[in-house]
Formats: structure tokens, C-alpha cells, sequence
């Protein structure tokens, strides 16, 4: 679906969100009674109550946002002060506490642990950070945001799906911070500014990209593979082949960041326990979780960082091989 121009977003859908806010919270306590009356008649514990406290607690949360970011343009000087560094720590601070509740209410409705594994948070400390994630189910790049963001102390510069900006409040916000949006395949342009958002990253700056580019589906695995050998590159595309659990990851983006922060240390992400679930209705049918999704960060210094393209593109597939085992032996161990 083409995504409309920036200025019906702004004044029709962020509109829009705000009212449909005030709509559930007024009817709210009817809304309660009868999906608790409901509960009884569906399988799952209370899974409808679940599902309707999370979606409130989102879109509160979204028109709190929404209300924060005028208030930030304004304090702004009507917007003439927004990339400033004093507006932009304030920007940080702001998502921060919105993905710290949305994750404290979202764990505790629908029954979730996260597990870190991994080096602690101060071995990270003063280092700018390159952050290449698995893509592993819903919500995944949210969970990644909050770890950054909140246990590890960092400003992340994402790059992100053109989608993310449906979203009234994550557009406004994701447009003032230093981040870049993915549309279709991007080519030359897209790479140069991959490597444009790498560079100058000071020591809380946290550089993040899904080489995957999208979550795992077999449909896309295949696609994936299919795609490398269309373009004659048979090797990788055997490679791919043996990787069950993982996408072939795409270079280009991983290639450009690694070029344009030489100094940066390397932080490889991959998550478990949620991949399983590919869409609404399988998170439905799964709830409430009651399950742990593992975490795994590895640390790699920048100065052992291979240099050079052809090196980075050996070295992504020998981490994504590295991950895709490392998920193996989780499921195995479920």
C-alpha cells in the first residue's frame, strides 16, 4: 500500500489515532464487561481480556506520544531547534519511556520472560556500536529498540521499512532522529545513505540494521536463495540452503555501515522464541505465551573487523551461519 504524503499524515491519521483513543477509553469499561463475558466461551486463558488491555495500553501510549512531540516542537521554537542536540537527547528520553512501558505491560498481559545472554551492558560503555539483528517475530524490532535504548544506554540510528511511518506517533519521531527509511530495494542511493547514517557515530551512538530485511517465512527463505542464484551466485545461494532457521541476509547495507565506521565495535543480535509465530493469528492462537524468548548479543571490537567488501560479505554469512546454529540448538533444547 503507497504510503500517503507526509502532510495527510500528519493531519489525518495522527488526528485520527487521538480520537479513536478517546473512543475506547470512554466505552472502555463496556468494552471490558463484555470481552470478559465473552472469555469464558473462547479457548486460552482470558486471551480476549489479554489482547484488549494490550491494544488500549498501545494506543494510549501512541496519543501520549503524539501529545509529547507537539509539546517537544513547540518548546522547540516551532520546530526550528528540533536537531539540536538538547531536543534530540529530549527525543530520546521520550521513546525510551514509551518502549519501557510498552514492554512492562506487554510482558505481564501476555506472560513473556526475556533472557540475555551475552556480554554486560558496561562492556559496551563509550564505544560507538554497529548492531546487526536477526529478524525473529512479532515485535522483535521493538524489543531490540528497548535493549538499546533503556538496559544499554544507547541513541540508535535505525534503518527501518517505509511501513514504520503508518504509524502516527513513530513517524513523527523517527523523522526528527537521525534514521533512514527502506523503500523497495534502494540500490546505489539507499547504500549511500546506510553509509551517510554510519558515519560520525560518537560513544552512545548505536548504528542498527536487519541485514534480513524482513522476518523469516519459508516463502521468503526460498525467494531468498532464489534471488541469489538469478544473479549467479551460486555459492551463496548453497550456503543459504543449508541455513534452516535464517533468510539470506543482504550485504549491501551491512557492507556500506561497516565502510563508513571503521572505529565502531560490532554487535551481532538473534533472538529465539517468538519465530515461530508468523502472523496475528498464530500469536492469537499461542496466547497467553507463557514463554521466555532467549536474547543473544556477541561483541565484536572493531579491530578485529575484516576490512574490505568481499570480506564483509564472507564474514556476514559466517555470523549468520554462526546464528542460524545458535537457534538450532534452542529449538533443540525445547
Amino acid at each position: 500500500m503507497t504510503l500517503p504524503p507526509r502532510w495527510i499524515r500528519r493531519t489525518v491519521l495522527a488526528p485520527a489515532v487521538l480520537l479513536a483513543t478517546l473512543v475506547v477509553l470512554v466505552t472502555l469499561p463496556v468494552s471490558m464487561l463484555l470481552v470478559a463475558a465473552c472469555s469464558p466461551f473462547l479457548s486460552g486463558r482470558l486471551r480476549a481480556v489479554r489482547v484488549l488491555w494490550v491494544l488500549v495500553v498501545a494506543m494510549v501510549l501512541e496519543s501520549a506520544l503524539l501529545v509529547a512531540l507537539f509539546g517537544l516542537w513547540v518548546f522547540a521554537g516551532f520546530g526550528l531547534a528540533l536537531r539540536t542536540p538538547p531536543v534530540q537527547y529530549l527525543h530520546y528520553q521520550l521513546i525510551g519511556w514509551y518502549l519501557r512501558v510498552l514492554y512492562r505491560e506487554a510482558s505481564r498481559a501476555l506472560r513473556l520472560r526475556v533472557e540475555v545472554e551475552g556480554p554486560a551492558p558496561d562492556a559496551y560503555l563509550d564505544r560507538p556500536l554497529l548492531v546487526f539483528c536477526r529478524h525473529a517475530g512479532p515485535g522483535d524490532s521493538f524489543l531490540l529498540l528497548h535493549a538499546l535504548t533503556n538496559w544499554y544506554a544507547r541513541e540508535p540510528r535505525i534503518v527501518l521499512t517505509e511501513a514504520m511511518q503508518w504509524d502516527p506517533a513513530l513517524d513523527v519521531l523517527f523523522n526528527r532522529l537521525p534514521n533512514t527509511f527502506v523503500h523497495g530495494r534502494g540500490g546505489d542511493r539507499l547504500m549511500h545513505r546506510i553509509g551517510e547514517l554510519a558515519t560520525a557515530l560518537d560513544h552512545d551512538d548505536a548504528f542498527v540494521i536487519f541485514p534480513e530485511g524482513g522476518n523469516f517465512t519459508q516463502r521468503r527463505r526460498l525467494a531468498g536463495i532464489e534471488r541469489l542464484r538469478a544473479k549467479g551466485l551460486e555459492e551463496m545461494a548453497q550456503r543459504s540452503e543449508q541455513m534452516r532457521h535464517v533468510l539470506p541476509p543482504r550485504p549491501g547495507g551491512v557492507s556500506a555501515a561497516l565502510a563508513a565506521a571503521p572505529e565502531a565495535d560490532v554487535v551481532w543480535v538473534a533472538h529465539a522464541g517468538l519465530d515461530h509465530l508468523f502472523t496475528l493469528a498464530d500469536v492469537w492462537r499461542e496466547l497467553p505465551l507463557d514463554g521466555t524468548v532467549q536474547m543473544r548479543w556477541w561483541l565484536v571490537p572493531a579491530a578485529e573487523v575484516p576490512r574490505g567488501e568481499d570480506a564483509h560479505v564472507e564474514w556476514l554469512y559466517a555470523w549468520w551461519e554462526r546464528i542460524d546454529d545458535w537457534v538450532d540448538g534452542i529449538r533443540a533444547a525445547r
